[in-house]
């Protein structure tokens, strides 16, 4: 089971970044266990969405921007590129701040150097390990969002009432509500997790002795089709999962005492500190700083994977720098902009209200490409979708592109 799990776990993980467990906890401290039932819905839309993604890498051998440079029209690959790239940078800059700010917390100190010791942690880490490895270590950094279900544990929670609104779903009209549940959609379903899971699928195969494209080697496609979904239900339900538990620790704690306005993973950890004790403050801190640590390669990993499939490099973590200096380069530039993002005085909030503006700008005209690429024969050969995923693929699209229209209708 443990060997069966790789790019969809990972992903899954890392859509729990510092910024996620930011907007977690605001819409628990906001309107309590009410938006339970969020998580609960967006789970089957984000499997699927990210098993196609996944699919489309182990068919073809490449990953979505590949794909879209050998299929389809450069000016869409450039504008969809580009705009990833800034959100992803933007995103990174908030996740560093934030385990700066998390790491200060627990033990004093400057953030901004905490946030440059992390940035050329990651990207020391990224570079120069043997890819085997390194995909293990990620593997196991997932394991820091158990700190999310720990803290749910260890406070005082009403666990009928949560699962009365995770399974009873309830929905307002004003504003806040609707705005608060179309953040959760684009926190949850995010560019930067299509490129990476389908990369590190079409990666997968490339190092595998005996691997191959399944256009090339069909008769590997029950099992390896198979692992891809298990992989992908593992992950993205583990990442449901504990963005539910996050939910619920901000309900029981920040929204029972009257705290209801959280702009940053930290400000959450640090409220969390009164109310719920020193443990749940040391937990809760801990866990944004351990999944950043997997977040921030992954956001810059993605952005190297789609520039350089765009622009036909090498790419791949399993190359040796000298092999893939392009490549390599992306990362460590990639990097330094989300460290210069903490150093020139930009408020986070609102920095990561543009990411998700430009992360929903992106979202809707990408989910359909990759659909229209998975159904497409010309790319996928004989493993075009089937009826019922295409569904879910589609359905996932439209409830985005709802999610983004009424974004910028309630700009």
């Amino acid at each position: 089971m443990w060997a069966a799990l790789g790019p969809g776990l990972i992903t899954g993980a890392s859509d729990d970044d510092p910024s996620g467990i930011a907007t977690y906890s605001q819409v628990g401290a906001q309107f309590g266990f009410a938006m339970c039932w969020v998580m609960l819905f967006t789970f089957p839309l984000m499997a699927a969405i990210q098993e196609i993604s996944g699919r489309i890498g182990r068919v073809t051998g490449q990953g979505i921007a590949g794909n879209i440079r050998k299929h389809y029209s450069k000016p869409l690959l450039r504008a969809i590129v580009a705009l990833l790239l800034v959100a992803n940078i933007i995103n990174l800059g908030a996740d560093l701040g934030a385990m700066g700010d998390a790491l200060t917390l627990l033990i004093g100190g400057s953030p901004h150097l905490y946030v440059v010791g992390f940035a050329v942690g990651c990207v020391a880490l990224e570079t120069f390990s043997r890819y085997e490895r390194y995909v293990v270590l990620l593997k196991w950094s997932s394991a820091f969002l158990l700190a999310y279900v720990a803290t749910a544990l260890v406070v005082d929670t009403p666990w009928g009432l949560v699962a009365r609104d995770t399974f009873i779903p309830t929905f307002r009209l004003d504003t806040d509500y609707v705005v608060a549940v179309v953040a959760v959609l684009g926190t949850t379903i995010t560019p930067y997790c299509f490129f990476w899971q389908s990369s590190q699928e079409a990666e997968d195969e490339r190092i595998d002795p005996f691997g191959k494209t399944l256009l090339e080697a069909p008769e590997q496609a029950k099992v390896q089709i198979g692992r891809i979904r298990l992989d992908t239900f593992v992950g993205m339900g583990y990442s449901n999962l504990i963005s539910l538990f996050i939910i619920i620790t901000a309900a029981a704690t920040l929204n029972a005492h009257g705290v209801t306005n959280i702009q940053t993973s930290a400000q959450a950890a640090e409220a969390l500190r009164p109310i719920a004790g020193p443990l749940t403050f040391w937990i809760f801190s801990i866990g944004i700083i351990g999944i950043g640590l997997l977040a921030i390669p992954v956001l810059a990993g993605s952005c190297a994977y789609a520039l350089g499939e765009a622009l036909d490099w090498p790419t791949g973590l399993d190359r040796q720098p000298l092999d893939a200096r392009a490549f390599y380069g992306t990362i460590a530039v990639a990097t330094l902009i989300g460290i210069a993002v903490n150093f020139v005085g930009l408020d986070p909030v609102k920095a990561l209200f543009w990411a998700a503006v430009i992360n929903g700008v992106v979202a809707v005209p990408l989910m359909a490409v990759i659909m229209i690429m998975a159904m497409a024969p010309k790319v996928m050969g004989q493993f075009t979708l089937s009826r019922g995923l295409c569904a879910m693929g589609w359905l996932c699209t439209a409830v985005m592109t709802v999610a983004v229209g009424i974004m910028f209708a309630t700009w």
